[in-house]
């Protein structure tokens, strides 16, 4: 293994063990190497399932094209989601456990039939989604002062951190992805809104590209996985005291507080 993968994983644990954020590990991975920033994910991945942590699915991130050409990429990428990271639904969570914290309002899918197919379409990804959900990801990041590229962001699970999903499953038919409102209110202020088609141009697109990439790399996705499919509007940067409330439309509700 090459010692600075090795030394980019290792910065970043100790930043998440310690509480404390560190320097970019872009600097020991270069801007562009995004094989060497997944390496680094996996060998952090592999550490917390050695230990007994349990991946409950994964996250998409990337999925806006304004955030693409800020850290100069074409494509998404991905994290994986953990069982130790959920938030219930209406519930609170310190702001001593989230380092750097946003919230972003998503389109959850919960897969009904594995997705393994080297041949992947649209019509596989739609016939495998069981239900959706209203959720809130609650990124962060390890980096200081979210100086990241997308070396940094891989590298840093994609910048995930904790989760929360509404308790309305709702099937497919009765959604429009495309146009479907989203609100996010802070305390009844409207502080982020966005559409379907927000995400990738469609959730289920930011859902194909995942599926083909998990597929590549001999980890296709199964049914019970929870997929955050990407943000619907800009995040919200969070602090204590804060009460998330998000809608969309068709979809459901879901709601989020932050304490010290």
């Amino acid at each position: 293994m090459n010692r600075n993968i090795e030394a980019a994983a290792k910065r970043l644990r100790e930043a998440e063990a310690k509480g404390i954020v560190c320097e970019p590990v872009r600097k020991l991975l270069g801007t562009t190497d995004i094989e060497k920033a997944y390496a680094v994910q996996e060998i952090n991945t592999a550490l917390r399932l050695a230990q007994g942590a349990r991946i409950v699915g994964s996250k998409i991130g990337l999925t806006a094209p304004v955030v693409q050409k800020q850290l100069g990429v074409n494509q998404p990428d991905f994290g994986m989601l953990w069982h130790d990271k959920e938030v219930p639904n209406g519930g609170e969570i310190s702001v001593s456990e989230l380092m750097q914290p946003k919230a972003e309002a998503e389109i959850a899918f919960v897969l009904g039939k594995d997705l393994t197919s080297k041949n992947l379409t649209s019509i596989d990804i739609i016939s495998a989604i069981d239900y959706a959900l209203t959720s809130i990801e609650i990124v962060g990041s390890r980096i200081k002062n979210w100086d990241i590229k997308i070396t940094d962001t891989i590298a840093d699970n994609a910048s995930a951190s904790h989760w929360v999903v509404g308790h309305q499953p709702v099937k497919l038919e009765n959604i429009d992805l495309l146009n479907c409102k989203m609100v996010m209110k802070n305390k009844g202020k409207i502080v982020s809104e966005g559409i379907g088609k927000n995400c990738l141009g469609s959730p289920i697109n930011a859902t194909l590209w995942l599926a083909q990439q998990m597929v590549k790399i001999g980890k296709p996705m199964r049914a019970g996985d929870l997929i955050l499919t990407g943000a619907l509007g800009p995040m919200v940067n969070v602090q204590a005291g804060d009460d998330f409330h998000v809608t969309i439309e068709g979809v459901g509700e879901v709601s989020v507080k932050f304490i010290d």
